[in-house]
Order: C-alpha cells, then structure tokens, then sequence
C-alpha cells in the first residue's frame, strides 16, 4: 500500500472507506492507521500563522500604514551633541506654519487671511494635525462683509513629497500619466511656453530709476493698484478651491545669500516642478523658514480681467519688487514661476554685490572652474556637461565673494529629438521624480516619442540636479578662471576661439550675440542675427551695463580669462561653408581648461580686432583664422564687415546709458567692438 511510505504523500486505501455523498475519505500516510491521540501529538507542519491586525476598521488599518515623518537632520544645539527634537511641539509647529500661510493667502481687502487647514479634503479619515480660523493682518483697508469663501476651510498640502504629488496628478488632473520610466508626464494647457509680452512689472519711486526701462528693455511697467488688483483675483481664486499646494524652499547654494521661497499653486504638477527646480529644505530647516523672503501666487488657470488697465491678453504675469510678490494669471506653463525667480535673483543680488549670471558652471578635478554663456543652439548645454568634470549647475548662477553657486536645485531640460546617444545624463534622469511637459507618448506602453511634436517642438523635463552622476552637492565652487562666451555664427566670419581682453568681454557679453540659419518667405535659408543682452534679456531687470560692469571687476579681481568661441560655421557662411565640428570644440574647450591655450601665441584679426591662437593640438590650424579658410577673400571681407554692422546697430540702444559721472565706461566698451 502506498500509505507505507513515509514521504508524505496522500494514498487511498485498497478498500476505501465511504464518505459524504459517496466519495472515498482521502487519507495520508502519516494518519493512516494511527490512533487519534498519536495523530494530534505529531507535528505535522511548520505554523506560519501570524496575529490579526490591531485594527478594528478599514480606516485605522490604512492609517498604520503610514508613519509620521520626523527631521532627518539634527538641529542645532549648543553642546557637542545634536538633537533631533524641537522646543516646539508638533501642534505648535504646524499652527505657526499654518498662521504664515495663511497670511501669504490674505485678501488686502479683508482683516484677516483664509481658514486654513493641512491635509488633502477628499481623505475624510484623516484627522487634521492643526487647523488655523484667521490670521490678523493690520492693513488700512475696507473691511468686507463675510463672503462664502471666509466660512470654509481651504486645505494647504504642504511639501508633498514626489510620489504624493504623483498621486495627486494622476487622480485629479487630467493630461497626467506615468511613463515607461517612471516620469510624471504632464500638460501646460493653452500655453507651452513663456509670455513675455504679458510680463508686467510694478514702476514705483524705487524702480523708476533702478531697473531698465524703454527701447530693449524686457521690462513692461504697470502700477501698484492694478498689480494688488491682479493679486486679489489670483488670491480669491485660491482660496475658493478645496485645496492649494504650498512649497517652501530656498535659491541659491550659498547659505550666506540664500533666499526663502514660497510657491502657492493650484496643480501639483506646479508643485513637483519647483520642487524639483528650487532648493530642497531639510525638515530642521523647514522648522525655522518662518516668512518667506518671496511669495509667487501662481493662478495659472484663471485668467486675469482684459478689461483691467495695462492687460492685453487673457495672461498676466506680474512682479511686484517692493512687495517682494509675483502673480500668475492665465497661463499653466510652468517655466513662468522658473524664470519669474531669476528676474528676481536679478534685481536682489547685484544689490548685495553679487552677479547673477544666464550660464552653465562646471569645475574640473582640480577646482578650476568655467562659466559658459550662450543663447539657444550654441552648444552651451553639450559642452557644460563633461564627464571629466564635475556639473554645479547648468542655467542660472551667482558670482558672490565667496565664489560660484548655483541659484537651482534642479535642471530644466529641453526634450525634443533627445537620445540616450547624443545626451546620455539628460535621459537618464528622466526617471521617478521628473516631471515631463507636454511629450506625446505611446497610449499603452507609455514610452515617450522624443520627437514627435504633437503637442508642441518645446518639450521639457524637470529633475533634480541629484540625478545627474558628475554633479557637485552642493552645488558651489570657487571663483571662476575661464569665462566663455558660445555663439553658433552662421555668417562664418567669427574664428572657432578668440582671446578676450576685459572690455571686449564687457562688449561682447552686452552683445549677447549668435546667429542661426532662418528661412525666407521664399524658401531660401540664410544666417539670422540674433542679440540677446547679457544671454538672456528676458531676464535681466537692470541696464546690461551693470551686469557687464560686474563681471569685468570680478573677472580683474579674480584673474579670469574671457573667451569667444564660435560653435557655428567655418571656409564661408551657412551653404558654402561647414559647420565645425563638435570634437573640434571640445579640443578647444579643454585647451581653455588646461590652461595650455594662454601660452598660445596670438594674431590679431581685423575689424573685430579679436586675438586668436595660430595652433591648438588636435585642431586643424587652417580654420582658426577664417580669413585663411574662406576660398573667396573678398566674399569673407564683405560678409564680415555686414556682420560688425550688425553688431554697431544692435549697440545703439546701449549708449545712452551711463554708470557714475562720467560715460568713460561706456566709451571703453564701444571702443572694444567692431571697427571699420
């Protein structure tokens, strides 16, 4: 019989003995012809039964799941030894968190802010942590009669984490998915990217005469009452919904000069962006941020009143310097509240002596660092990013007496046509964390296209500059040796590398200069100039000539050399000539690092008047002097005397400024620019 085996198996009797409903009674070996007090005895297996949970509902099992958070830094203590608790209770902190908020959120017409409360309201089963009813503002104001958004309470969800903001995109706005790699992908609505034409700023007796107004300037003007008018429609707005995100971080890597920012936004697509773009804060530093040095309001999904005085679209974006406020109506884009804050570390820096700067920074290994400014197209991003060197950040900077920082905690990457070939760090950070916008990707898979443009040519990806390898946490770094200057010329007429003195850094800099390939109504491409102040007017707030005034005197404090290097053609312009070469580039770039370029010897060439390297190992000598390298000489003279036209004209509209008593820097930097 097969129960005399001891393997455990289950056998049958030969005769087997009847059960229910007619089938035979299964039995195994081990019980099989043993009394029933032997059989109870045995132990026949390993008990892996566990206890029940010590939970009574749903709801209290699905709140053990999650544990409150504690500071994951300790704070600051007078003995040798941290601690990682607050004098503060938790209720305390919170309602003191609570109470700032709500005051960012208060209508200037009324005494007091919103009723406020932490926690998402579509999750019943949570008890709020603290609750705040009003916070008292002392304004001269009318005072309104109560109104159906001061009964109710609004819900701040305050620095959510990424999968929290995840799960708050996914389930509330639609437009947002998970890709293939784990990245949110998102839409920005009607606009996909910034208005610069719907930017205003607030002139008053303070930026009537420190900011840069009239013919070039970037700044439109607009006057206090119609920005609070614009601030009370964005506030309103907020405060009507169930929920608004709050995010409370810093700009700028050195601790001296940080600035404390505060993001209210209705989406968390919002949310995660600038969680991403801004400065992390430790949970101690959350304890003591206190007010903000800076509030955005960002109602993107509202739009402002056109009928409103200095209004000419459905889309606002309004900076108003004194109140240290900027307000978003109209437009979802986020690159708004990116930009918004760089106009703002443009106007607060230079004031405490400190350059910020439109530039990728990188350090070699040995605590050599490079600035590179270039405009769209220049390959200021590729030749920023160098695996031999470490990345402190690739757009915005400050210059201070300590060194560089970067302003950003994150990187803003354009998407479209992007490889794991051509930008191998950029995809790869495309991963859990990153918020992607507007890319079209497939329905079931969720991998994302790169280069279809469906939606729109500018897609983008927001990640933590964690995520790139060679980044350098924090991101700060000595003073600057090399500060180069990219442009992609198109005419062909600019050598690959010139050697800048200061004034020509100063001219070329204001200059801002780079020229792509256009077409014509008719179809026929040619070169177009393009000149963006300090490489990137759209941002800066005061006259160019500051920012240039500054960087020559840090430059002259701190030895640093200025370079221009032309990414764009070479032996003639776009259609006869040829585009140089990447690795060509980069053999110059690293004669820049090495330092090995300023031992070069030099020739001068004409107009211009730039210095250029008769060799440099590894490229070939006869492109570094176009004049050797265009075929037809007088076709070289006649398009290089066009483009010092071009670059005269464009100046105009900087010499009527002047710094100090005198126009002798002005007359200096003029005279470093083209001359025929």
């Amino acid at each position: 019989m097969s129960s005399e085996n001891n393997n455990g198996e289950f056998s049958f009797p030969k005769t087997p003995t009847k059960g229910r409903n007619g089938l035979p009674k299964i039995q195994t070996s081990h019980s099989h012809g043993k009394k029933k007090e032997e059989v109870e005895e045995q132990v026949v297996c390993h008990d892996d039964s566990v206890p029940t949970v010590k939970a009574q509902t749903i709801d209290e099992l699905h709140s053990l799941q999650k544990k409150r958070s504690v500071p994951n830094t300790p704070i600051k203590s007078s003995g040798d030894t941290p601690t990682f608790t607050s004098s503060l209770s938790e209720e305390e902190r919170h309602k003191q968190q609570l109470q700032s908020i709500s005051a960012s959120l208060a209508s200037l017409t009324r005494e007091s802010g919103p009723k406020v409360v932490k926690g998402d309201p579509d999750r019943k089963s949570e008890t709020p942590r603290a609750q705040v009813t009003h916070q008292h503002r002392h304004v001269h104001a009318p005072t309104l009669s109560t109104s159906d958004s001061s009964l109710k309470f609004t819900h701040i969800l305050y620095n959510l984490s990424p999968a929290e903001l995840y799960e708050q995109a996914i389930k509330y706005e639609k437009g947002s998915f998970i890709t293939s790699s784990g990245a949110l992908a998102t839409l920005s609505g009607a606009k996909t990217g910034r208005s610069p034409r719907d930017k205003r700023v607030v002139r008053d007796e303070t930026t009537e005469d420190e900011l840069w107004w009239g013919k070039g300037s970037p700044n439109i003007e607009m006057d206090e009452h119609t920005f609070l008018v614009n601030r009370e429609r964005a506030v309103d707005y907020l405060c009507s919904l169930d929920k608004v995100y709050v995010n409370d971080q810093f700009l700028n890597w050195d601790p001296v000069h940080r600035i404390k920012v505060r993001i209210v936004s209705a989406r968390a697509y919002h949310s995660l962006f600038m969680h991403n773009m801004c400065i992390r804060p430790t949970a101690e530093e959350l304890e003591d941020f206190g007010t903000p040095d800076f509030t955005i309001y960002n109602a993107g999904m509202f739009p402002c009143n056109r009928y409103t005085h200095y209004m000419t679209s459905s889309t606002s974006v309004d900076l108003n310097l004194a109140r240290r406020e900027m307000v978003i109506l109209g437009t979802q884009y986020a690159g708004e509240m990116k930009k918004g804050l760089f106009g703002v570390m443009h106007y607060l820096m230079p004031k405490r002596q400190i350059l910020s700067l439109h530039s990728g920074c990188n350090m070699g290994k040995d605590g050599d660092v490079a600035l590179f400014f270039g405009l769209s197209g220049t390959g200021k991003t590729t030749l920023s990013t160098d695996h031999n060197r470490y990345l402190i950040g690739d757009d915005e900077h400050c210059w201070s007496e300590n060194g560089v920082s970067n302003i950003e905690g994150g990187c803003y990457a354009k998407c479209i046509d992007l490889s794991r070939e051509k930008e191998p760090d950029i995809f790869n950070a495309i991963k859990f964390g990153t918020v992607m916008e507007n890319v079209v990707f497939d329905e079931h898979t969720r991998e994302v296209d790169y280069s279809d443009k469906s939606v729109t040519e500018n897609t983008r990806a927001a990640y933590p500059i964690e995520y790139i390898p060679n980044a350098k946490i924090p991101c700060v770094g000595p003073h600057p040796k090399n500060v180069i200057l990219l442009a992609c010329d198109a005419f062909g007429v600019l050598p690959p590398v010139s050697k800048l003195n200061l004034a020509q850094t100063m001219y070329h800099f204001i200059s801002g200069y780079t020229a792509l390939v256009a077409g014509t109504e008719d179809g026929i491409k040619e070169p177009q100039a393009t000149f963006s102040a300090c490489f990137g007017a759209a941002f800066i707030m005061l006259h160019p000539t500051k920012y240039a005034a500054m960087l020559a005197e840090k430059m002259q404090k701190h030895g640093a050399t200025g370079w221009l290097v032309n990414t764009g053609w070479s032996g003639g312009s776009y259609g006869s000539g040829k585009r140089i070469k990447l690795a060509y580039t980069r053999k110059i770039i690293d004669a820049i690092h090495s330092g090995s370029l300023l031992e070069a010897e030099y020739t001068k060439t004409e107009i211009f008047g730039l210095e250029i390297p008769t060799a440099i190992e590894g490229v070939p000598s006869e492109i570094l002097d176009p004049a050797n390298s265009w075929a037809d000489k007088g076709a070289h003279k006649e398009t290089l005397t066009k483009l010092g036209g071009l670059f005269k004209k464009n100046f105009e509209v900087f010499l009527d400024y002047k710094i100090g008593t005198d126009n002798n820097l002005t007359e200096e930097i003029l005279a470093a620019g083209p001359n025929f």
